[in-house]
């Protein structure tokens, strides 16, 4: 397994993140349990998660379950380079039960450490931008987090680049590391963040964490398999089905499944840290360890921007 600095800092990170968002809904704590010590085993040591991770009308789920394997031991938590995140509401529209205000974070700061059965979170990250705080408290907030050893690092997830740009300025005047991250919505099939979120990333030093990247399984290798699936998957399917042809045929001239070359890509990316794979089963998990081995040419790469066109950064695309 390969390692890499996340973002401008000294914490090293394998280049793959594992997900956890199936396990309580999708994936049996067994089963869990399992694939995060395969995981080790192949070298992974990013693992990330959230606070409303766990199924609907079960939020903290994935993270009990996430902590019932800390708790066996045998150097799990500390192999480990643990992600979660906050903002969701976990009391049913109870005030102050979700979003960043200061008495939010430290509550549901301190309830995923209590689930997660550790005393500190390595990477915590902001699951969405929080319009109604200033960030002179929530950086408050952090900072007393930092000075209480319940946080290491601090991250975003589904930030536009002016709200990276906004948490970065109102840091520094408070002499703050800030954000380290950011994790995104980000594949062959979706590349908006091209436009400012990844240069923005790149300016304040931020790594890219990308969610999704094979598109909700649309680049897995999905034509010929329409039959079965959910309304929406299926129509997402005719639609980009033109798209889809040219990728699956390039993908078999060479010689990878579809999805090792969609992961590829996104490991080529210059500002990626670390795609997230999201295993609901063990040979989900050894699937994504092969894009590891496939190395994209530029021929190849030039072809698959040809067929999904991304972005030219902020603003040369809207602007001359």
């Amino acid at each position: 397994m390969d390692f890499t600095q996340l973002g401008r800092t000294g914490l090293k990170v394998s280049r793959l993140c594992l997900g956890t968002m199936n396990f309580g809904p999708h994936t049996s704590e067994a089963d869990a349990h399992a694939i995060m010590d395969a995981g080790h085993d192949k070298g992974i040591n990013f693992y990330d998660t959230a606070n409303g991770y766990g199924g609907q009308g079960h939020n903290g789920r994935t993270e009990e379950i996430i902590g019932r394997w800390f708790a066996q031991g045998g150097g799990r938590r500390e192999k480990t380079v643990l992600a979660t995140k906050v903002y969701g509401d976990m009391a049913n529209n109870w005030p102050n039960s979700g979003r960043l205000s200061a008495l939010s974070i430290r509550r549901n700061l301190d309830a995923s450490l209590k689930r997660l059965q550790t005393d500190y979170v390595d990477l915590y990250q902001f699951h969405h931008v929080d319009r109604n705080t200033p960030w002179d408290e929530i950086w408050q907030a952090l900072e007393v987090a930092v000075t209480q050893g319940k946080v290491l690092y601090v991250g975003s997830s589904n930030f536009a680049g002016w709200h990276i740009a906004q948490a970065q300025a109102a840091a520094e005047q408070r002499n703050f590391l800030g954000l380290v991250s950011e994790q995104s919505k980000y594949s062959l099939l979706t590349r908006a963040i091209e436009l400012e979120v990844i240069p923005a990333a790149e300016h304040y030093g931020l790594g890219i964490i990308p969610w999704s990247p094979l598109a909700g399984g649309l680049l897995g290798g999905v034509l010929g398999k329409v039959e079965g699936k959910r309304r929406q998957q299926a129509e997402a399917i005719e639609r980009h089905r033109p798209q889809l042809e040219q990728f699956e045929s390039l993908a078999a001239e060479l010689g990878h499944q579809p999805g090792d070359v969609a992961l590829a890509w996104i490991l080529a990316q210059p500002a990626v840290t670390a795609p997230i794979i999201g295993p609901r089963t063990m040979d989900q998990l050894d699937a994504a360890e092969r894009a590891l081995e496939v190395k994209l040419d530029d021929k190849a790469l030039g072809r698959l921007d040809e067929i999904f066109p991304g972005h030219k950064t902020a603003p040369e695309d809207y602007a001359w």
